[in-house]
C-alpha cells in the first residue's frame, strides 16, 4: 500500500510540473481531478501529450460547469426543459472525466433520473463522483454475470471488437492495419473498449505499435 501511494505522489509531482506552466492558478486542482484516473492511464499522460492535452481539456470543462451552476439552478422551467439536451452534453463531459470507458452508458442512466436531480449533478462533483461509482459498479457486475452465462461468444466479442478496431487503426495506418490490430488484440480488453471510444489514446497505441514494428523490421 505505501508503495502505491508513494507512486501515486510521484506521478502528481510530475503532472503538476507538466500541467503548472499552462494553468498555474489551477495547476493543483487540476492535478488532484487527474489523480482520480487509474494509474495506467496517468502513465500514458505523461508519455504521450496529447493524452494529457485531451483530459487536461475535460478536467477544464469540468471546472468550469463547478463555478457556473447558476447557468442552470437558476433558469426557469421552461428555459431548463429548452436545454435539456444542453443538459445531457454536459454532465456527458462531467461523466467523461473520470475515464470509465462507459461514459454514454453512465450518462444515459443518471439521466433516467428526476431533472431536479441531474441539476443538482451538475452542482455538486462530490455527488457526481459517488454516482458514476455506483453506476460503474453495476456496469461491472453486469458485464461479469453476461459472461458467466455465455462464456461462448467471448470470442465473437473478439472477433467484433477486433473488426472496430481495425476499421479505426487503417485510418491512421494502411499498409501495417494488420500487425498493429493484431498487437493491439493482446491489450486488456477494457482497455481497447476505452480506446475505440478514446481517439486520443488509440493514436498513442498505434504509435508505439509503428515503433515495436520498426524495430523487429
Amino acid at each position: 500500500m505505501e508503495e502505491g501511494k508513494e507512486d501515486l505522489e510521484t506521478l502528481g509531482e510530475q503532472l503538476y510540473n507538466r500541467i503548472y506552466p499552462s494553468h498555474k492558478e489551477i495547476a493543483g486542482k487540476l492535478t488532484g481531478m487527474l489523480l482520480e484516473l487509474p494509474g495506467s492511464v496517468l502513465i500514458q499522460m505523461l508519455q504521450d501529450e496529447s493524452v494529457l492535452t485531451g483530459a487536461l481539456e475535460k478536467a477544464l470543462k469540468a471546472l468550469q460547469l463547478e463555478q457556473e451552476p447558476s447557468r442552470l439552478t437558476n433558469k426557469n422551467e421552461d428555459e431548463v426543459s429548452v436545454s435539456s439536451d444542453s443538459v445531457g452534453e454536459q454532465l456527458f463531459d462531467l461523466v467523461d472525466v473520470y475515464n470509465t470507458g462507459y461514459s454514454q452508458k453512465i450518462t444515459g442512466m443518471l439521466l433516467e433520473q428526476h431533472k431536479d436531480a441531474v441539476l443538482h449533478l451538475l452542482s455538486d462533483p462530490k455527488l457526481l463522483e459517488e454516482q458514476v461509482n455506483l453506476a460503474l459498479k453495476t456496469l461491472k457486475e453486469q458485464s461479469v454475470e453476461e459472461t458467466d452465462v455465455s462464456d461462448s461468444s467471448d470470442t465473437d466479442d473478439t472477433e467484433r471488437l477486433g473488426e472496430r478496431l481495425f476499421s479505426l487503426v487503417e485510418q491512421l495506418d494502411v499498409l501495417h492495419a494488420n500487425d498493429i490490430t493484431g498487437m493491439l488484440l493482446e491489450m486488456d480488453p477494457a482497455d481497447l473498449q476505452q480506446m475505440l471510444g478514446d481517439g486520443a489514446m488509440l493514436e498513442a497505441a498505434v504509435r508505439k505499435a509503428q515503433a515495436a514494428l520498426k524495430t523487429w523490421n
